[in-house]
């Protein structure tokens, strides 16, 4: 059963630990869930130890400001309900109903103010972190969350599966300065070299709803484990070449033969014989509810 929420206070008089993982999942697919439960695996062994509760969320917004078209929120939420319903992720729905453009700055003040005693990350690619300075106040993030940086890879058209792989052609202090390097100036002195300092910063009360730092600044941790990059909008694209197209006008009997008639292309995408399969980068649920809803295809935007 998937965990939604838009607020959920921890019953436990320590401080939890609350990650999140943002995005338009326009769909989801299993890159933004393996981001998620790496985050979730690494981190649970320590809340355990610590005695806090651990909450990993995916964190859909509303709609993304560099996008024109978004899929409703009512199918992405869906979607990402049917894709975690066996794990131990959690959904927000913090951004996903207000009206665009939502930034991201807003959201972890606004968290930081929901949960001024915990520890609070933000999860993203390197991809993301290295335009930080383009987005609205961007850098100034760290004075509300620590981030988890994600090495991701351009790789989605490799048969390699997406378990994390270490390049050795670098040591681990190379790869670190290489990684480094990569982000904005300003936030090079914040990043540190374990996961557990992510947590150690204990933020100060509340005393302005509007500016509630840490004590300590936020830090950066540079996950140096590569993960593939997996591109929606190319899935989207392929979902776009191969989901049968429904004509303008449909009576409800047409409608449903032609749904049962979809069913089809699942059993070649799961059954892995499809030219550039999607069949490891989605559920299969996902796919089905996608088949159903007629998603992602010229037809939708009729």
């Amino acid at each position: 059963m998937s965990n939604t929420s838009n607020s959920y206070q921890s019953q436990n008089t320590k401080s939890a630990i609350r990650a999140y993982l943002g995005g338009s999942f326009d769909p989801v697919h299993n890159g933004h869930l393996q981001m998620a439960m790496t985050v979730y695996q690494c981190l649970l062994p320590i809340a355990e130890q610590q005695q806090r509760e651990l909450y990993v969320s995916l964190l859909p917004n509303t709609r993304s400001p560099f996008k024109e078209d978004s899929t409703d929120p009512k199918h992405r939420l869906a979607m990402l309900k049917l894709a975690t319903q066996e794990s131990p992720l959690y959904i927000n729905e913090l951004e996903l109903w207000q009206a665009p453009p939502v930034y991201t700055i807003d959201s972890v003040q606004t968290l930081r103010a929901r949960y001024p005693h915990d520890s609070l990350i933000f999860v993203m690619g390197m991809d993301s972190a290295r335009s930080l300075e383009h987005w609205k106040n961007g850098l100034q993030l760290t004075d509300y969350v620590s981030l988890w940086v994600f090495d991701r890879q351009e790789n989605f058209d490799s048969d390699i599966d997406i378990d994390i792989k270490i390049d050795k052609k670098f040591s681990k202090t190379e790869l670190h300065h290489s990684l480094t390097s990569q982000l904005p100036k300003l936030l090079q002195p914040l990043t540190i070299d374990s996961i557990t300092e992510l947590l150690a910063a204990n933020p100060q009360s509340l005393t302005n709803s509007f500016c509630v730092k840490n004590s300590h600044q936020g830090h950066i941790y540079i996950d140096p484990r590569p993960v593939t990059a997996i591109s929606s909008t190319h899935i989207r694209q392929q979902l776009n070449q191969q989901l049968p197209q429904a004509p303008q006008s449909l009576n409800i009997t047409h409608s449903t033969d032609m749904q049962i008639a979809s069913l089809q292309p699942i059993n070649d995408i799961i059954g892995n014989t499809a030219p550039n399969s999607l069949a490891k980068w989605l559920n299969p649920a996902v796919y089905q509810y996608i088949i159903a809803h007629q998603l992602y295809s010229a037809a939708q935007f009729r």
